[in-house]
């Protein structure tokens, strides 16, 4: 019988050139890219082609990778009609992933069966722009706006804001969200991106693969963590509440949002970049009080119980310092994201195999007579 792990844990399920996640040292690399190098060299677009072509793009080769993009920003009309007409309460992710299952209707190029890779990097190269489409959209519409005609002279970041906030974003807000999306785009096998791998191991089209990413992303044990931060930021409220908060919820054995991560056993290597990023937002705006809340309790855990920050800690000060709705945190990692659920996905195809794990069954081991519902 096979070794039992439960939730997968340490079993190595395929193999993938996309992302090295080396949770004892804290080290993060992107085909081969460190994580710290990316961020200071590159923009996100050439980290979505370095993800889908397995190398960082020429400049030639990014200009035209940009464009492609850009190019696909617009949304089928039907898609549109129903991002008005969904319920302005409903769960923006929740929009986001029949959306996205929309998309499929209106696409030829899906199909099941035997991959037709050129036309999938297609499919993957489109949604790496609606989706950003997609959640700016229903956010306008939710609130009694129009969308803003949509452009091709932004760049993702720039052009996601704009969609938002109706205006062309600074160029410090436009390179913060830019940085956020190169750190969230890929993290080795996480559960939504072993959600895309498994759906389309058994040929089922990119959508239905990005969907299930989508609806596994949603879970406050995946990416619901960073809306969860900003809740305990607004529940604890002023800086000298953090020490009497956080020993309450330790007295009580309960989880504090963003400290600790499955994989990494020091501190998670994307956070220092977030957390450079919202002290120089907040120093920017005159309001530090977020910040000095978030350091203290990153303190006090690593004081008291040896856990650091992750990513989603830092990132929800970033988002909410934008002026990004904090039900629209959770998207945006959807909306990077995406650039590494559909190279997992193209990956999974070019060399597939069907996931088909056993289960350790523990139910009954001695068989039983059915007895005739009379006498049940």
């Amino acid at each position: 019988m096979s070794e039992y792990a439960r939730g997968l844990e340490g079993v190595i399920a395929n193999e993938s050139s996309l992302s090295n996640v080396i949770g004892n040292i804290g080290e993060l690399s992107y085909v081969g890219y460190h994580i710290d190098d990316l961020v200071a060299n590159c923009c996100y677009e050439e980290v979505i082609f370095l993800l889908h072509h397995n190398r960082l793009p020429n400049a030639e080769e990014l200009a035209s990778f940009e464009k492609g993009l850009r190019a696909d920003r617009n949304l089928p009309a039907p898609v549109i009609d129903f991002l008005k007409t969904a319920p302005k309460d409903a769960s923006p992710m929740d929009v986001l992933r029949t959306a996205v299952s929309m998309l499929g209707l209106y696409d030829h190029r899906a199909s099941i069966g035997e991959p037709d890779i050129e036309s999938d990097a297609a499919i993957a190269l489109s949604l790496c722009s609606q989706s950003a489409t997609i959640v700016a959209a229903f956010h306008r519409f939710r609130n009694g706006l129009e969308l803003p005609p949509i452009r091709e002279d932004l760049t993702e970041a720039q052009h996601f804001l704009y969609l938002i906030n109706g205006e062309v974003p600074t160029d410090m807000a436009a390179h913060i969200l830019d940085v956020a999306l190169i750190l969230h785009a890929d993290h080795g096998m996480n559960a939504s991106t072993f959600s895309a791998r498994v759906t389309v191991a058994t040929l089922s089209d990119m959508y239905s693969a990005i969907t299930a990413a989508i609806g596994t992303l949603k879970g406050p044990l995946h990416g619901g963590a960073n809306e969860g931060v900003i809740h305990m930021l607004q529940e604890i409220g002023e800086l000298e509440n953090v020490d009497a908060w956080v020993e309450g919820k330790l007295a009580r054995k309960e989880k504090i949002m963003g400290i600790g991560h499955r994989v990494y056993k020091v501190l998670d290597p994307r956070a220092p970049h977030l957390r450079r990023l919202a002290i120089q937002l907040t120093e920017e705006l005159g309001e530090p009080k977020w910040i000095k809340m978030s350091e203290r309790i990153a303190e006090i855990m690593r004081e008291k119980k040896k856990l650091e920050a992750n990513v989603d800690f830092y990132s929800a000060t970033v988002y909410y310092s934008l002026g990004i709705p904090t039900d629209l945190f959770t998207p945006i990692f959807a909306i990077s994201r995406t650039s590494g659920w559909t190279a997992h996905v193209l990956e999974q195809l070019r060399d597939n195999r069907l996931y088909r794990p056993l289960t350790l069954y523990t139910g009954p081991k001695t068989l039983s007579p059915v007895p005739p519902i009379e006498s049940r």
